[in-house]
């Protein structure tokens, strides 16, 4: 769904925030669409065209409920190396098509110096995103507020690096990850600052398919070290890529989503999109 100006998410987003603070009370789809300056009927409208589901039914993915359902079932996805290899849809899992590649510790700790960075801002179903990237693959992907603000926090990390405002290949194959249809998603490729334990729990991240969840926890065990579960919590939320490193799909054993370098509104709003089109990818899938 294009959103040039944003103004759909933000709707979004506020009726998410609203959702989340009057859950207890069971908001009517009056009071929730009042929250979006929208009509009951054009709010639903709305809603249903960017979830694909209808408010009531979205609702039901953000309980509790279904995420603790979603953990019992999932905790030993993340460990089974027997990985679903299916390419038609939004259940291809992302380190079939994702390549990180780690930068050299001389160029991190040099600020950049040598690196051209190429950076664009585009639209996404979760608002506007920053996007960088060097000639070996995307170095950063931040979804954004103030563009001035988070331009300026790129080169606070590469401070003396080159900089480019243009689009190039690798920034438009990152992009392509909203798609609906992945079956010709061409390889992605990532160029990190990271130490070799925050690329290994990415290249983790990498591994949780779309609509599921998994905790702390579970990643901890699955690099091989249970007992770094906080250590985990610190390289998930310094994650430089949002969105295609997922770790939005990361919650709390408790079933609460936690926290977000983006926003808690927005990870409860990535994570109700992406298990609309799981089922209804599901759906589609059961009645060939």
């Amino acid at each position: 769904m294009k959103d040039p100006s944003g103004v759909t998410y933000r709707r979004i987003e506020k009726a998410i925030d609203y959702i989340h603070q009057h859950f207890r009370d069971q908001p009517s789809l009056d009071q929730v669409a009042e929250q979006a300056h929208l009509s009951s009927f054009h709010f639903q409208r709305l809603f249903s065209a960017w979830a694909g589901v209808s408010p009531k039914k979205f609702v039901q993915y953000l309980s509790l409920e279904y995420a603790k359902d979603l953990l019992k079932t999932d905790r030993a996805t993340l460990l089974d190396t027997a990985l679903d290899t299916g390419l038609s849809g939004p259940s291809r899992l992302h380190d079939l098509f994702v390549q990180i590649e780690g930068m050299t510790p001389g160029v991190f700790k040099s600020g950049g110096a040598g690196l051209t960075i190429n950076f664009s801002f585009a639209e996404s179903p979760f608002g506007t995103l920053l996007v960088a990237s060097t000639p070996r693959g995307v170095c950063h992907m931040a979804f954004v507020d103030d563009e001035d603000e988070a331009l300026q926090r790129l080169k606070h990390r590469f401070p003396n690096a080159a900089y480019r405002g243009r689009r190039d290949r690798h920034q438009q194959k990152a992009l392509s990850i909203f798609q609906e249809d992945w079956s010709d998603l061409d390889a992605i490729r990532l160029h990190l600052a990271g130490t070799p334990f925050q690329l290994k729990v990415w290249e983790t991240l990498l591994r949780i398919p779309m609509g599921r969840l998994t905790t702390y926890g579970a990643v901890a065990e699955a690099i091989g070290r249970p007992a770094a579960a906080r250590a985990v919590g610190r390289a998930i939320g310094s994650n430089p890529i949002a969105y295609v490193i997922p770790c939005h799909r990361v919650i709390q054993r408790s079933g609460h989503p936690g926290g977000y370098a983006w926003g808690s509104n927005r990870k409860s709003a990535m994570i109700g999109w992406e298990a609309a089109r799981t089922e209804a990818q599901d759906v589609l899938s059961e009645s060939r």
